[in-house]
């Protein structure tokens, strides 16, 4: 079993009915705001995360497509869960920025997904995450970067 505490909830929770749901909740009360598009965590493993966002009228825009800001909402969450299962224990992350192109109008249900290569996770100012967003039929609505910084824990006091 992974000595990663965020890959054993999750492995535990899934386990039991309904337990994607419970973990995605679990998830989103540590950052509050991914509770707005009600992220549901489908995988988690060591550098990649996949979470499933419904369209529906609160997070839709004026021409009834899903809100960029909602998928990048996704997107983010799927980055955050990725990079706390997989960082070092003796490395933080932070994100930095986003870079996103928007592709395609996203008319139904979105799969977000981050992912980054295994051996990318070093201190340094930039770590590039690939995060993609695609529609109920597979087409590409949102692509682009999460940079995030990483560096190393501070020591702590005995």
């Amino acid at each position: 079993m992974s000595d990663n505490y965020l890959l054993n909830l999750y492995r535990k929770t899934r386990r039991i009915p309904k337990g994607r749901e419970l973990f995605s909740l679990i998830f989103s009360r540590k950052a509050p705001y991914f509770r707005t598009v009600r992220p549901l965590i489908a995988e988690l493993r060591p550098n990649y995360c996949e979470v499933h966002i419904k369209k529906r009228k609160a997070v839709e825009n004026h021409i009834g497509t899903v809100h960029v800001i909602a998928i990048c909402n996704a997107l983010e969450a799927a980055m955050g869960a990725m990079a706390e299962a997989s960082i070092p224990k003796h490395l933080r992350w932070i994100p930095k920025g986003m870079d996103v192109h928007y592709t395609a109008k996203a008319s139904s249900d979105i799969v977000a997904t981050a992912e980054v290569a295994a051996d990318a996770w070093e201190n340094g100012p930039d770590l590039p995450v690939t995060v993609t967003a695609r529609r109920d039929d597979g087409t590409v609505v949102v692509a682009g970067t999460i940079h995030l910084w990483i560096t190393e824990k501070p020591a702590r006091d005995a």
